[in-house]
């Protein structure tokens, strides 16, 4: 944060840190988030209740209060995000008035927006129930900003609205033609059915969409020929946007894991050096592991067998008795057991996740041949055990000393 701005405009900064720009990587950050998203959930479960005539009539003032706070805090955080908008990298070349009037009618803005709605709604004395479930029940969109894989597949609706675009065309098409055919042949048979075109449209949409309510079958040979054809094309236009999407999001991913570990290995000290080609050797090696909170993942004087890299989440690492027991806690960039894994020895500390994380696991076999292929990698070892230590250490793998765990933080 920049120190030499006016206060004003280092609260407004330091607002925008927390509900933006840091909110998922620092403590503060999180817990915020974590607020908003039960927040959003108890005003949906209330609505929800709230429809349940028994539940209205006994719990009726206790929803209506938590509405209430729903509502203020709402209001809070939105109003805080207009006011934070000028923070915004696309916003910071224009004025804090036309700054925040972008974000109102941007897309989370609306969403935001939507959220309180509801209150100015029932000060207007707008107080129709429906129109207000259906406001408050809207809230639910604000899960796309705390939702990474509602936030994909956004991302994936909007990079492959073309090909949809193109699904939905043909829909279109395979609709009209199917139905004109049954109003040809169907029209006198049935004419309150398909009588007209537009009547026949329901059967051709609910049919091609392989639904099939029933309410409307085809009554002669003919009929019942083009109702098997329009059967067969509905399977082809289900399964066209199905894979897209289903293709697109798998391939989002992918890429977004992909970013997260070539970056975290790249910045890894001991493979700083290393080529692109090697970092993506590396790579191919790693296994993801989840671990929950509080699980352990070695103990003291087990055989190590792997090194970790936190992707996610933090591990608290509880030394042994010649280092009083002291505890460490890393976080996510850190890497840690490769020592004890080079040296084949037991480890020298247990390490345990306080959140559930996510590990890259480097198997030790897979490491050792690393280090036979990248000399430079056993150097760097030395260096950072030398650092820690003050020893003078030898390249030899098996000559080397110290603890099981690296602290360096990767920046």
């Amino acid at each position: 944060m920049r120190h030499d701005r006016p206060p004003y405009l280092r609260a407004r900064q330091y607002f925008y840190e927390i509900l933006e720009s840091h909110s998922q990587s620092t403590r503060l950050g999180v817990f915020v988030n974590r607020v908003i998203v039960l927040f959003i959930i108890l005003s949906i479960g209330i609505t929800v209740l709230e429809s349940v005539p028994r539940f209205r009539d006994d719990y009726g003032d206790l929803f209506r209060t938590l509405e209430f706070v729903c509502l203020v805090f709402f209001s809070i955080e939105y109003y805080i995000r207009i006011w934070i908008a000028p923070e915004h990298v696309p916003y910071r070349e224009i004025s804090a008035l036309r700054a925040g009037w972008a974000y109102m009618i941007s897309a989370q803005g609306i969403v935001d927006c939507l959220a309180v709605m509801p209150l100015w709604v029932a000060m207007l004395g707008f107080d129709d129930l429906r129109v207000l479930i259906i406001l408050r029940i809207l809230r639910v969109l604000k899960f796309a900003r705390y939702s990474s894989g509602m936030r994909s597949l956004l991302e994936v609706l909007e990079a492959e609205r073309r090909a949809l675009l193109a699904c939905l065309v043909i829909l279109g098409c395979a609709t009209l033609v199917s139905a004109t055919a049954m109003h040809i042949v169907e029209g006198n048979v049935q004419p309150d059915k398909f009588g007209t075109i537009p009547d026949a449209m329901w059967w051709a949409i609910v049919t091609l969409t392989t639904i099939g309510y029933g309410d409307v079958v085809p009554a002669t040979g003919f009929g019942r020929m083009i109702a098997s054809v329009t059967i067969v094309v509905g399977l082809i236009m289900i399964a066209l946007p199905v894979g897209i999407v289903a293709n697109a999001f798998s391939e989002v991913i992918h890429r977004r894991d992909f970013i997260v570990n070539w970056s975290m290995v790249a910045r890894v000290p001991l493979f700083s050096h290393l080529t692109a080609g090697d970092i993506a050797h590396i790579m191919q090696l790693l296994q993801a592991r989840q671990i929950e909170r509080g699980d352990v993942i070695f103990r003291r004087g087990e055989p190590a067998t792997a090194m970790y890299f936190i992707a996610e989440g933090d591990v608290e690492i509880e030394l042994g008795p010649e280092d009083r027991g002291r505890q460490i806690r890393l976080g996510a960039g850190h890497f840690f057991g490769e020592i004890a894994v080079l040296k084949r020895a037991e480890r020298s500390a247990t390490v345990k996740a306080v959140s559930r994380a996510r590990l890259l696991v480097l198997d030790g076999a897979d490491l050792r041949s690393l280090i036979s292929r990248e000399p430079e990698i056993a150097r760097k070892i030395s260096e950072i055990v030398e650092g820690r230590t003050g020893r003078n250490l030898n390249l030899e793998i098996a000559d080397l000393d110290g603890q099981d765990v690296t602290l360096e933080k990767i920046d």
